[in-house]
């Protein structure tokens, strides 16, 4: 699997890690969000057994295996400058334009 990060979405990606280790994990969640689902970027410390690397450049990325069958093999992260959410597509479909960031290293 593989992510296309844009250079605006790796910068701020990039501020949002800051100087702590950490890596992204791509996660569909269901639990309490009263929909089908959404797609979120968290940040966690490691990954688990199960978790799969996801290419995205320079940055690290993780995905569940359990969870590689809701994306498709290549996809795009984007965001804007004055906004602090990103968009995840791929050529057949748009997977959210309001994916949001949780850290929770904390």
């Amino acid at each position: 699997m593989r992510i296309q990060v844009t250079p605006l979405a790796e910068r701020k990606l990039q501020e949002r890690l800051g100087v702590q280790p950490g890596i992204f994990k791509l996660f569909y969640d269901t639990e309490g969000c009263g929909c089908d689902g959404i797609n979120v970027l968290t940040i966690v410390h490691e990954a688990e057994k199960g978790d799969s690397v996801i290419e995205a450049g320079a940055l690290p990325f993780i995905i569940s295996r359990q969870q590689e069958i809701f994306y498709e093999e290549k996809m795009r992260l984007d965001t804007e400058e004055q906004f602090s959410s990103f968009k995840l597509d791929s050529n057949s479909q748009i997977y959210g334009s309001n994916i949001l960031v949780r850290d929770l290293r904390t």
